[in-house]
């Protein structure tokens, strides 16, 4: 790994250009070795095509498959899950649900009260459970908590990291301390409860990650910039993790699902917001229970991506291929009117 520290202690160095590198390789090889050359990799190529197309076939029926047969769930009776932000909203939900399938239930979170509440909701089911106080964007918080959960429940078997906060802001609005935590809360506590717990699952050779993200991981809307730029980066950084736990052989051993849930019924706050620059009256809204089994459904599958409600993700996906002239105008065709100006 490069050291970051040293990046930029030493003189800037440019790579040959690539057109002199071709000129120095021709100039070396006589026409009948080029011409073999080329027949070289025109074949490599018609052999990769082919071989591509082989192994396209079981994939394609894996999927076509999967559109009429959904995958057996897994048990996850005796795991133990750590859901952070769990105290209120989603995350309660989601501890309930994991109680109910007999999974015991570490909590992580600022405000106590309604975690002690939670933990106790989360015994009476018949699991074990606590609350523990940690501020996840710290990264020794993080290590401390660790600690804390292993000496009382165990070891973690399942991490969902749902904690985040939604605030209004455009990047020119708050002090860059709020930019801050909103990163630090939003994005940088999703690496650091990884780094902690996931070397664990490895060694155990079970584990599954869950990272709750939004729709807003796809939609550019303007005056929230700093939530989107989190959830973009929650979006990107659980899909290059997905892709580097496959190619370390790891992918059957330990999971990703990343969730991406549309409008929901949380904070009071941000409720009357949308209701007052009249969104809500436009747009569908989910209750915490509907995203919450969303979510742990689609963790007992495996999925990698869960997307609530489900035909929005071809749409989602799409979405940044649009031309931003046409976005623009589905947004003030669907809300029926011009939301960043409202939101000023």
């Amino acid at each position: 790994m490069e050291n970051v520290r040293d990046i930029g202690s030493s003189p800037y160095s440019a790579a040959p250009r690539g057109d002199s590198l071709r000129k120095l390789r021709n100039a070396e090889q006589s026409d009948q070795s080029k011409t073999i050359a080329n027949l070289k990799f025109f074949l490599s190529a018609v052999i990769d095509i082919l071989t591509f197309l082989v192994l396209l076939l079981p994939i394609l029926a894996k999927y076509v498959i999967g559109i009429f047969v959904s995958p057996k769930k897994k048990s996850i009776t005796g795991q133990l899950a750590l859901v952070t932000g769990g105290a209120n909203g989603l995350g309660r939900e989601i501890c309930l649900l994991l109680a109910q399938k007999g999974c015991h239930v570490a909590i992580a979170d600022l405000d106590m009260t309604n975690g002690e509440k939670t933990a106790e909701d989360l015994r009476q089911l018949g699991v074990k459970a606590k609350c523990f106080k940690a501020d996840i964007s710290s990264f020794d918080s993080v290590l401390g908590l660790k600690k804390e959960v292993e000496s009382s429940l165990g070891h973690v078997d399942i991490l969902v990291n749902n904690a985040g906060v939604l605030p209004l802001m455009s990047v020119r609005e708050g002090t860059p301390e709020d930019v801050k935590k909103v990163l630090e809360i939003n994005l940088l506590a999703h690496f650091w409860t990884v780094r902690a717990f996931v070397d664990g699952m490895i060694a155990r050779r079970r584990g599954h990650i869950v990272a709750v993200a939004s729709a807003a991981a796809f939609l550019p809307i303007g005056r929230v910039c700093a939530y989107i730029a989190s959830k973009y980066g929650v979006r990107g950084m659980m899909a290059s993790f997905h892709e580097e736990l496959f190619f370390e052989g790891l992918h059957n051993e330990v999971f990703t699902t990343t969730v991406y849930p549309y409008f929901m019924n949380t904070r009071q706050d941000l409720i009357s917001t949308l209701d007052k620059i009249k969104v809500l009256s436009r747009v569908p809204i989910f209750s915490p229970k509907k995203i919450a089994r969303a979510t742990v459904n689609g963790m007992l599958r495996n999925q990698q991506h869960v997307h609530i409600p489900r035909f929005m993700a071809p749409m989602l996906v799409q979405y940044e291929n649009i031309p931003c002239e046409i976005r623009r105008l589905a947004t003030r065709i669907l809300l029926r009117t011009d939301l960043p100006k409202l939101m000023n």
